[in-house]
């Protein structure tokens, strides 16, 4: 039996996922433009900051990132290292809390702030309820994390359209998942006048049959859930203890393996 863990939901192997910063007021402008072509995004947020200047407004958000994910940027967007550390656990909790209780679903994930972080501050995370940690270390690859908690991206957007093309024509003999993950901050859009480079890349990329649009979060629970799978010696039986339905590959073969349940792979022909 040959099995390969090179899927996404639907059989698909490619992945594309937004990552923006802040919260500022351009932020609904930006969700506009990605719901109008079917792309999701996450959305990490400083609670501290909401309602003032030119922020969104913390009675928004519930209804302006729907279908979307909102995670933690911390309260007051300080840099983590140079900060003590029993503030560094309040910036992230008071952040989630203030969070959760607008969106009404636990966050798990966040930003570092600055995109600046150490060793000691990522030691932290775990125990704070954060499963995930994107950085601003762009690598220029299709390449999912090894390390969650320094979740590093493809590119800024001012980079995407040197990706697109590549991504796109990525074909199924690619050897792996390919994740495509842009981050940056929609105020960048406003202050550089190009939101017509947003609305150019979004219907390029959007609606795809071939691309699985997913949150940040989605992407953690999808590639946790395919590393929890368990096989028997022959890998002719696979069961799957989470709560996330996972895609597989089986003597070429897409196949489908559900939340809480095992298949049998003996049948499945090549």
């Amino acid at each position: 039996m040959n099995i390969r863990l090179d899927r996404f939901p639907g059989g698909v192997f490619k992945a594309l996922t937004l990552s923006y910063d802040d919260g500022k007021e351009y932020d609904r402008r930006m969700i506009e433009i990605m719901n109008q072509h079917g792309i999701k995004g996450t959305f990490h947020l400083n609670s501290g900051k909401l309602g003032k200047d030119n922020y969104i407004e913390g009675k928004e958000i519930a209804s302006l990132f729907a279908g979307h994910e909102v995670s933690a940027h911390t309260v007051d967007h300080p840099f983590l290292e140079l900060t003590p550390k029993e503030r560094v656990a309040l910036e992230i909790l008071e952040d989630r809390r203030s969070l959760e209780a607008l969106v009404n679903y636990p966050i798990r994930g966040m930003s570092y702030p600055f995109g600046t972080y150490d060793k000691s501050v990522k030691a932290m995370l775990p125990m704070l309820g954060i499963e995930y940690a994107r950085t601003v270390n762009s690598h220029g690859a299709f390449t999912l994390p090894e390390d969650f908690l320094e979740w590093h991206p493809t590119c800024h957007h001012k980079d995407m359209f040197n990706y697109s093309e590549p991504f796109l024509s990525l074909e199924q003999k690619f050897p792996k998942m390919a994740l495509f993950y842009v981050w940056g901050h929609s105020y960048e859009f406003e202050n550089n006048e190009n939101w017509e480079d947003l609305e150019k890349f979004c219907k390029r990329m959007g609606k795809q049959k071939d691309i699985w649009y997913a949150t940040n979060l989605e992407i953690v629970d999808y590639v946790n859930g395919v590393k929890a799978l368990r096989f028997s010696v022959s890998q002719t039986m696979v069961y799957n203890p989470t709560a996330t339905t996972v895609w597989i590959g089986a003597n070429g073969e897409t196949v489908k393996v559900p939340a809480g349940k095992q298949v049998n792979l003996a049948t499945v022909e090549g």
